[in-house]
């Protein structure tokens, strides 16, 4: 079965139909036939921008990361879609739909057309950019470990965990899975942040290791769970600062729609009060806003 589709109740104007007649009826009955959300099945007329402000929506994966896209009371909420609603609104592309999917599986899902963009503030990564297109980034990120209270192994980074033999919990996909297997830890990939608090609470693991603002918004959100959020680092590889940054991502072939994304994104970005207005309010700061010298071809780079 396919996932639900979640809609943001943010629409500005009212959404124009897409067809019309005996189309309309042909085109709905295949979308149900086939389980797919996606307008973009490659045979149609016109660039997916184009498509998209004719529609009046876009439909965004995401994978229930607090505080990036995740559901809240039903609705589809977050600083990754808060940034969407703004830039794709910009672009006259009123709605924005949301198809939620593992993590690991979002890149996979893009390129098949289950959706039109990945919101997850994902980290922008060479092999990722192998696979898709991604924004400039949205986010600057450091990575944090949720241990049990009182931080009994005294951890305080990744080599800390490889040093103490810690049972490590990741999530699949993410970069702290990558870090991980780069320093030679054993790692156990969850699906979920939840599914990462759950196995410190019960004891199946030792440390979770994830985006630092995402586990700070777990554990103030989970107050009574028997956890606690070290302080953010930067992780090292060989001696190498893993400098990173997250953003939208886009399949290869959608050049128009990234391209004016990315012009209405440098708008944001490049105003430290327009962004913290955006983002604000899901604890992001300006320590998160990214360093404009620190570029997506960069990143690709591994630079």
């Amino acid at each position: 079965m396919a996932p639900s589709v979640l809609k943001a109740p943010v629409s500005k104007a009212p959404v124009r139909a897409r067809t019309k007649g005996a189309l309309a009826v042909v085109a709905a009955a295949a979308m149900v036939l086939s389980g797919c959300s996606s307008t973009n099945t490659g045979d149609e007329e016109g660039s997916l921008l184009e498509r998209l402000q004719d529609q009046g929506s876009v439909t965004v994966g995401f994978a229930g990361e607090a505080p990036y896209s995740f559901e809240e009371n039903g609705e589809l909420t977050g600083a990754t879609v808060a940034l969407h609603r703004e830039i794709f609104g910009n672009l006259g592309i009123d709605t924005v739909e949301g198809v939620n999917a593992d993590f690991g599986a979002l890149i996979p899902g893009l390129q098949a057309n289950r959706f039109d963009v990945v919101s997850a503030g994902m980290s922008i990564l060479p092999e990722r950019c192998e696979q898709a297109a991604f924004s400039e980034p949205e986010f600057n990120y450091t990575t944090a470990l949720m241990v049990a209270e009182g931080n009994p192994m005294n951890l305080t980074d990744m080599q800390s965990v490889l040093d103490s033999g810690a049972k490590l919990s990741t999530m699949t996909g993410a970069i702290e899975s990558d870090y991980a297997s780069e320093l030679g830890i054993d790692s156990t990939q969850v699906a979920t942040p939840q599914d990462g608090m759950d196995a410190v609470t019960s004891g199946r693991a030792d440390v979770f290791a994830l985006t630092a603002i995402s586990l700070n918004w777990m554990a103030n959100n989970n107050p009574d769970a028997p956890v606690e959020v070290t302080e953010s680092f930067v992780a090292e590889i060989d001696g190498v600062p893993q400098i990173g940054a997250g953003g939208t991502v886009f399949r290869t072939d959608d050049q128009e729609l990234l391209d004016a994304y990315n012009e209405e994104l440098a708008k944001i970005t490049s105003d430290e009060e327009k962004y913290l207005e955006i983002v604000g309010e899901f604890g992001f700061t300006a320590e998160e806003l990214p360093d404009p010298s620190l570029t997506t071809a960069d990143l690709c780079a591994g630079e």
